[in-house]
């Protein structure tokens, strides 16, 4: 075997330095349930706030049933009938458009709570 062929693992001054980063989770990020705002400090209450709720496919009257049970016990003062309902461009999927007038981030979070468990919504835009 030659010379530079020989393992020089052995040898301190053979080895590189490397450096470890640090893995622990930064202070701030996911705290709480998925579906609870993260950074509360953004928003203005009390505000307008648009929301398009869309429904999996084929699920157009039962979307708009389920929105209506959701935001009506939740919101005793929301005018059900302003909900609009509208097809997509191709016609599968349907979304229900709402403007809620929220006041604090427990109003929110209990509304995506809501609509993370209801089996009509496929997402929340």
């Amino acid at each position: 075997m030659s010379d530079d062929q020989r393992d020089n693992s052995q040898n301190p001054a053979n080895k590189r330095a490397v450096n470890v980063t640090d893995l622990t989770p930064n202070e701030g990020t996911l705290k709480g349930k998925k579906t609870d705002i993260q950074n509360p400090e953004l928003w203005d209450f009390p505000m307008n706030y648009p929301l398009s709720i869309i429904g999996h496919e084929g699920e157009h009257e039962s979307l708009l049933n389920e929105v209506k049970l959701i935001l009506g016990s939740q919101f005793p003062d929301f005018d059900l009938a302003s909900i609009e309902v509208k097809p997509s461009r191709t016609g599968r999927f349907h979304s229900a458009r709402v403007n809620l007038y929220l006041t604090n981030a427990s109003q929110v979070n209990a509304l995506y709570a809501s609509l993370d468990n209801a089996k009509t919504v496929r997402m929340v835009v």
